[in-house]
């Protein structure tokens, strides 16, 4: 594969109830054989729905607000600077708490994510 720049009008960003998901870097994007990467906003007040991602773990890095982050029966404060990882197959979910929306850094070590919802 050859190095790829994405372009900020390039970048696919999908909304939800609870906020959005910017896609920077996949398989289905095609410019990775290997992981996926992206820009989460959850608006404050919101959390998006428990799941899990049975073929790949997770790196979330928390740039901005406050987040209540449930990790099967684990509950974690995250504050801007904080990183979680997520083994495959972990049931988690997260919610903004504090004033402000929270937006974190994704990753992903498979190039599509295989999220699972309940």
């Amino acid at each position: 594969m050859e190095p790829q720049v994405r372009t900020l009008n390039e970048m696919e960003t999908q909304p939800f109830p609870w906020g959005s998901i910017t896609w920077l870097v996949s398989g289905r994007i095609g410019n990775s054989e290997t992981m996926t990467f992206g820009r989460v906003l959850i608006r404050a007040g919101h959390g998006n729905p428990a799941h899990t991602h049975n073929g790949c773990d997770e790196v979330l890095h928390l740039l901005q607000g406050e987040l209540e982050h449930t990790a099967d029966d684990r509950l974690f404060h995250l504050k801007p600077g904080d990183t979680i990882t997520l083994p495959a197959g972990t049931r988690h979910s997260a919610r903004s708490v504090g004033r402000q929306d929270a937006v974190m850094a994704v990753a992903y070590s498979s190039p599509e994510r295989d999220m699972q919802t309940e």
